[in-house]
């Protein structure tokens, strides 16, 4: 859902980048799950937050100091799934993407889906193949053809020497 960019102030806030729609939807979403050390996840509750300028701020329950605050930096933004509503047609999570096959129109198979990107224009698909990273445009219709969850596949229509 986010993650954990930085410190504001001297009392515990902290900068967050957020990847809901629309970016504050984030704090909707709550207990947050945190990764404070490997294979340890502590839930939050209780979280306050807004935007401040161009980005947003946030303020969890018992993180009253910078130190405090600083410790949890660069940490990744979880929350269960059944805290999100449901992807409407034609609509996925980001998440539900990752590591799908990708085949041209042609079945040239191009690799598996690395992640995905925002940018002003459209989503990207980053796949990757071990030897290629190709960034194939997430427009629907257009290059993406088609989506099956269920079968783990991606239809793209691509050159597969681009």
């Amino acid at each position: 859902m986010g993650r954990i960019v930085g410190l504001y102030g001297v009392q515990g806030w902290l900068k967050i980048e957020s990847w809901s729609e629309p970016r504050t939807r984030i704090f909707d979403y709550q207990p947050w799950q945190l990764s404070t050390a490997p294979g340890e996840v502590v839930e939050v509750s209780g979280i306050k937050g807004r935007p401040q300028g161009k980005g947003l701020i946030c303020h969890l329950p018992n993180v009253d100091t910078r130190e405090q605050a600083a410790a949890l930096v660069g940490k990744d933004i979880h929350v269960a799934r059944e805290l999100l509503p449901p992807p409407g047609k034609d609509e996925y999570y980001w998440v539900d993407l990752e590591g799908l096959e990708v085949v041209t129109t042609e079945g040239v198979a191009l690799g598996r889906v690395s992640h995905l990107f925002a940018t002003g224009a459209n989503d990207v698909v980053v796949v990757r193949d071990g030897e290629r990273e190709r960034l194939v445009p997430f427009i629907q219709g257009s290059y993406v053809r088609s989506v099956d969850l269920e079968a783990g596949r991606m239809v793209v229509d691509w050159d597969p020497e681009f």
